[in-house]
């Protein structure tokens, strides 16, 4: 009987999260599409066909972002690990201080903050390259990781690698071969977490990047800009696909007991 619910439960997400697909997919593939009809008067592949159009930008677009995205997530994931590790394994005084000042960049206005960067960017001549845009996508990423990793360290209580060290581990191998193992799941959904907020960056891209460094979500904004839904459709279903793959992934290879203490502090609750 729970099992039959968990699957219902299961199929139900799975519908509302590809119920907002379908008007998409029906405008990627419409040729005319006037209202008041309820389904599209002739069907086209322009859509789909401006996807691999040559001028069209978009597989280098894509590219570029899955790029950026793969290189911050494990950047983030570098950095906000042993910030987890301190933060959540270990009680110090002014701990609350370090947590606020690492939350600053995602409290403070993403533009206001991107105008000082960029200004630092340009003397250090990191503007209008990828390298600049790398840079400035750890500065949301970074907090998120940190988070994630103290609320997953936070629950635990260390004593794997108390035994470990007693039977001739050094810390390193302690941590190798106890610690990251026992963490993977929560270090895996923090670098998903890292992946899906580069690859929607556009405030940020767009002001480091100057228009050198075209990613998927700066087509996208300026499709939609236009007043072609039929382009502007394909674009979204493109860079909606590793939302939606990461989700699978999240749901299909991570057991539920390991990830709902990841998730759980974003409000997401359990997984199964």
């Amino acid at each position: 009987m729970r099992k039959r619910q968990s699957k219902a439960g299961l199929l139900l997400v799975t519908a509302l999260v590809a119920l907002p697909f379908v008007p998409l997919f029906v405008w990627a593939f419409a040729g005319e599409w006037r209202f008041p009809d309820l389904v599209p008067a002739e069907w086209s592949l322009r859509g789909i066909q401006h996807l691999a159009e040559p001028g069209g930008r978009v597989l280098a677009a894509t590219l570029n972002s899955l790029l950026i995205g793969v290189s911050v997530a494990l950047a983030s994931v570098v950095v906000g690990l042993p910030a987890g590790m301190a933060l959540g394994g270990y009680e110090w005084r002014f701990k609350g201080i370090v947590i606020f000042v690492i939350l600053l960049p995602i409290l403070v206005p993403p533009l206001a903050s991107t105008m000082g960067v960029h200004l630092t960017f340009i003397r250090l001549g990191l503007a209008d390259t990828m390298l600049g845009v790398f840079l400035v996508h750890l500065v949301p990423t970074v907090p998120y990781t940190a988070i994630i990793l103290t609320s997953i360290f936070a629950e635990r209580t260390g004593d794997l690698e108390e035994a470990a060290r007693t039977l001739g581990a050094n810390p390193w191998q302690a941590f190798w071969y106890v610690t990251l193992p026992e963490a993977a799941p929560g270090v895996a959904v923090a670098g998903l977490f890292a992946f899906l907020i580069s690859w929607g960056q556009y405030i940020l891209t767009l002001l480091i990047g100057g228009g050198n460094v075209v990613t998927l979500p700066m087509l996208l904004f300026s499709a939609a800009s236009g007043n072609d839904p039929v382009i502007t459709s394909a674009l979204a279903i493109v860079f909606a696909l590793p939302a939606v793959l990461a989700l699978i992934v999240a749901l299909r290879y991570l057991k539920p007991s390991e990830t709902d203490d990841a998730c759980g502090f974003l409000g997401l609750g359990k997984v199964s």
